[in-house]
């Protein structure tokens, strides 16, 4: 787990709402703090869908992401934010071969971004959360740096705290 400030709010929302970045991750829940407090849960609802539809167990941020920033976008900056993203299934397991971790994706139960934002300042905290116990820390060091390495890439200026 790391701690990452994000040093240009306006350059991450940018990221955040306005181009396809963070698409591909799940959305597992959000707040957005303005002149109410608005929740969010990324759970598909799969009793909404036919049973011949494959739907995931969350959503993906590119199908909220325009809630998000309808709540967000005016005049005024949020009070507060926080958003929780995870790593799909997928890419997951193509991080675990990638780098060839001895782990299984189905251990994995998510690699996760923290976002928040606390009306002055904006952090990223990285998180792993494994389904078995296990000392191995590859994983989580694999996946701090994949964050680190996905955010220059992106031109997402932050440092580390």
């Amino acid at each position: 787990m790391i701690a990452l400030h994000l040093t240009s709010v306006k350059d991450f929302m940018a990221h955040l709402l306005l181009s396809e970045t963070f698409d591909n991750f799940l959305f597992i829940e959000g707040e957005i703090v303005t002149f109410n407090t608005f929740t969010m849960d990324g759970f598909m609802q799969k009793s909404f869908f036919s049973e011949e539809e494959n739907i995931p167990e969350y959503s993906s941020w590119k199908n909220l992401k325009n809630f998000g920033f309808s709540l967000i976008k005016g005049k005024k900056t949020p009070l507060s934010f926080k958003f929780i993203f995870s790593l799909s299934p997928e890419n997951i397991a193509r991080l675990i071969e990638q780098n060839h971790l001895d782990f299984r994706a189905d251990q994995v139960q998510g690699l996760y971004l923290n976002i928040r934002y606390d009306g002055s300042s904006l952090q990223c905290i990285t998180g792993t959360s494994l389904k078995t116990f296990s000392m191995d820390k590859s994983l989580e060091q694999t996946w701090d740096a994949f964050v680190q390495k996905f955010f220059a890439q992106k031109s997402i200026p932050w440092e580390t705290v």
